[in-house]
């Protein structure tokens, strides 16, 4: 289980977006434990996405206050976010297909030697740290020399994570992280995720995949329309629970077809 703290990892209170007229999130309460891996369902247009990028810096909430380790913070950027420990792994990757795997891990943060605005990156150095990392995420390439396009979709998540949790993250936060994968390499995924857990990381995962859900997570969080919906322990709940939860519903114990197909 997650490691218990009695302050969470990071906190949200009272988060509300508004893009005009419209309101994609209204007093989101929402937290994070240190170690802990959270499952966020719900629709399409339930506020995921846009929560994650408040807690990851891309957007600025309209109302409410964030918290980090205990303390209040406010993001102006991305890059706020990853100095203090969160990382953000989109669905697409962000990977340069054209560049080799330890380049993309340690992209724009390369080690070397700084010379004005100009960085003479330790290519030697780039490499060994590459490996050792991807060694003690028992992640298996062919080499660090690949390009990344040369991967499948499961390796190019895997550096993707990598590349996330290569500067001491504190926090990942995953979008999607199977869905763009063959059956074959969703388990491998998964057991990437949990391990985190091992390392000190705690795991957002944002999906639409029971399975997902309740292979790896240790808690899961339901938005509807914008707001809190209702939250537990996976082994406080049920499958065909969470799912009334993303319908909006409470108490849901019949199996659904669209379930079946999942």
């Amino acid at each position: 289980m997650a490691e218990t703290s009695a302050t969470p990892l990071l906190e949200a209170k009272g988060i509300s977006k508004y893009f005009g007229a419209i309101t994609a999130l209204h007093n989101v309460n929402f937290h994070v434990a240190h170690g802990e891996v959270l499952g966020v369902v719900g629709d399409n247009g339930a506020g995921k996405s846009t929560l994650m990028k408040i807690l990851s810096g891309l957007y600025v909430p309209s109302e409410g206050q964030i918290f980090f380790d205990g303390q209040p913070v406010q993001f102006s950027s991305p890059k706020h976010a990853r100095e203090l420990g969160i990382e953000m792994v989109y669905q697409d990757f962000a990977l340069a297909g054209n560049m080799p795997i330890y380049e993309n891990i340690y992209l724009g943060r390369e080690p070397g030697r700084k010379l004005g605005p100009i960085t003479l990156i330790n290519h030697a150095q780039a490499r060994e740290m590459a490996s050792h990392h991807l060694d003690n995420l028992k992640i298996h390439v062919k080499s660090i020399d690949q390009n990344t396009e040369e991967l499948s979709g499961g390796q190019r998540q895997a550096v993707a994570i990598a590349r996330a949790t290569a500067f001491s993250a504190k926090l990942v936060i995953m979008d999607e992280p199977t869905a763009a994968l063959a059956i074959k390499e969703v388990g491998k995924v998964l057991d990437l995720i949990r391990s985190l857990k091992d390392h000190g990381v705690a795991v957002i995962i944002i999906s639409h995949r029971m399975d997902d859900i309740f292979y790896c997570c240790d808690r899961v969080m339901a938005l509807y329309q914008g707001t809190n919906f209702a939250d537990a322990p996976l082994d406080k709940t049920h499958r065909n629970e969470v799912i009334g939860w993303i319908m909006g519903t409470k108490g849901h114990t019949e199996g659904l077809a669209h379930d079946r197909l999942t």
